[in-house]
């Protein structure tokens, strides 16, 4: 399937498959400050298929709180961020769940960093979960 995405102006738009994902919905600090939310959503898919399909993403880095390093892109117009990587060489993108143009399906979603989950958040039964990343 191919999902499309992007920025909150349009400035920037993207394309992937999903051949090969996961989904995490990430309860740490530096994810809902992100996100300006109680969680952020995480929508992995290989490098290769992730493809801008307009405009011109700007990119920066932050430590995370496992202490890596991460690259995020974002629009350079509206600011909205799209996706991350680990380093410029990451075989993965954490794709933004929020700029993609159709919602994704969180009840199955694997969720990470608990350990920090706001009270109130209610996870799914069944769900899997780990207090921080999984290993």
């Amino acid at each position: 399937m191919k999902r499309t995405g992007g920025c909150q102006c349009g400035e920037v738009r993207y394309a992937c498959t999903d051949e090969k994902f996961e989904l995490y919905v990430c309860h740490c600090t530096t994810c809902r400050a992100q996100s300006s939310s109680a969680f952020g959503i995480s929508y992995i898919v290989p490098a290769t298929s992730l493809q801008i399909t307009q405009g011109t993403p700007h990119y920066y880095e932050v430590t995370t709180d496992s202490g890596n390093r991460k690259s995020g892109a974002f629009c350079p117009t509206c600011g909205v961020r799209l996706w991350h990587m680990s380093g410029t060489e990451d075989a993965y993108r954490s794709i933004k769940g929020g700029s993609l143009d159709e919602p994704l399906d969180l009840s199955k979603a694997i969720h990470i960093w608990v350990s920090s989950k706001l009270d109130g958040v209610i996870i799914p039964d069944g769900c899997r979960q780990f207090p921080k990343e999984p290993d």
